[in-house]
């Protein structure tokens, strides 16, 4: 940036001295001829000044590509972030349900158990009331696992969904309160 204001300055001069050495011409009267020393320096000054115009103009159009070009890797780096934050949502939501199958293998482990219990207990001619509510705790708890399941499954599905459907709609993924 230094390197236009440089070169802005230069031909700020030069076109000072183009106007004073032209000034200077017209003061003079009109059967003196300018000498050829002036028109050869008036010359020189406008090949100068045209030099660094076009000096000028690839600095502008370099400057402006430089601009262009850290706009662009801004834009993928929110393209990036965007993408890391649906990243984290999927890996929660799978952390959700790798727990909540968990708790269900767990609760079928218990209802089998209290199940077989059972049969024991009646085939035995035995029927323990305790036995009969630890196996329908078993299932109730078994119930509710499943039904945790489900809904983290869903979950799952949902976050995927939500920045597709999103996208699709020209909207950007709203976040949950």
């Amino acid at each position: 940036m230094s390197q236009i204001e440089e070169l802005q300055s230069r031909i700020t001069l030069a076109m000072a001295r183009i106007d004073a050495g032209v000034s200077e011409i017209a003061g003079q009267t009109s059967d003196a001829a300018p000498g050829p020393d002036l028109a050869a320096a008036l010359e020189e000054e406008r090949r100068a000044s045209a030099h660094l115009e076009d000096r000028l103009r690839a600095l502008r159009a370099e400057h402006d590509d430089q601009v262009a070009a850290l706009r662009a890797d801004l834009d993928r780096s929110a393209e990036i972030d965007a993408l890391k934050d649906q990243i984290a949502q999927y890996d929660q939501a799978m952390g959700q349900l790798d727990m909540d199958l968990q708790r269900l293998r767990e609760a079928n482990e218990q209802l089998r158990n209290s199940n077989a219990a059972l049969r024991t207990a009646n085939e035995n001619g035995v029927g323990k009331p305790r036995l009969i509510n630890k196996a329908m705790l078993a299932e109730l708890e078994a119930l509710r696992a499943a039904r945790a399941a489900e809904v983290a499954e869903v979950g799952v599905v949902l976050a995927k969904l939500k920045p597709l459907l999103s996208e699709a709609n020209g909207v950007a993924p709203a976040e949950d309160v």
